[in-house]
């Protein structure tokens, strides 16, 4: 049976402890290869999508599929389960419903989310949002890492065509439902497992605040322009929101 404890070692920083595995670094190829070699091993159909995400399918690939899985990338440092935990639990899913003689009548399908984390191009969820065209293509692949090594040059020397990258309208087709295991992240579940009914989901804006400057020591408050104060205003204000 795959174990998570198959890929403990792949990673994982002696000193630290936890775990650089980022997209398409030599690392996150690695288990990319391990996740490639467990699905042909149980006899699913591999098929790597052009966006860099990897499906293994369990019957004919087609609409209102049921999908699940997750990511192997990390972020810098990170742990072991996040990501991983989904798709070796996928696995060993699909082994359960064998063993026990289960026939599907829905396309059943294990997907792997290149860039999950954004730890090296600095964008979450890039394998998806290029496969939903939530980013372009061209932006994606201009993406640099802390090496100055875009996207695409990373992509391509993964073995993916980066003028191929976009939308993908026939993968988003097939998904009738995803279910993805997850790590709890937060404190507050105190089950061994829970179902989540929603998610929160995370954005970044950019506001600029203008002020004016003046003489540090001779300039009145109340004739002070200081942007510091809006912007202390905006964070509270977010705070209270929340």
């Amino acid at each position: 049976m795959t174990d998570l404890a198959d890929i403990a070692d792949v990673g994982r920083d002696a000193r630290r402890g936890g775990y650089s595995r980022h997209g398409f670094d030599r690392v996150e190829r690695e288990l990319r290869a391990w996740f490639v070699e467990q699905a042909e091993r149980r006899g699913l159909d591999v098929r790597p999508d052009r966006n860099g995400n990897i499906w293994a399918w369990w019957g004919r690939p087609g609409p209102d599929a049921v999908i699940t899985g997750s990511h192997l990338d990390s972020v810098p440092g990170g742990g072991a389960f996040d990501g991983p935990l989904g798709v070796v639990s996928a696995l060993q899913a699909f082994d359960l419903l064998r063993s026990k003689g289960f026939t599907p009548s829905k396309p059943l399908a294990i997907v792997v989310f290149v860039e999950e984390e954004g730890g090296r191009f600095g964008v979450a969820c890039l394998g998806s949002r290029l496969m939903s065209g939530a980013i372009t293509a061209e932006a994606a692949c201009r993406l640099t890492d802390a090496d100055g090594v875009t996207f695409g040059e990373a992509a391509h020397a993964a073995g993916f065509d980066p003028l191929r990258m976009g939308r993908d309208d026939r993968a988003l087709a097939s998904i009738g439902a995803f279910v993805e295991l997850h790590v709890e992240q937060g404190r507050g579940l105190d089950v061994p497992v829970g179902l989540a009914s929603s998610i929160l989901a995370h954005g970044r804006w950019r506001y600029t605040f203008t002020g004016e400057g003046n003489h540090a020591g001779a300039t009145l408050v109340e004739d002070r322009r200081d942007p510091m104060l809006p912007a202390a205003a905006l964070v509270l204000a977010a705070r209270r929101a929340a």
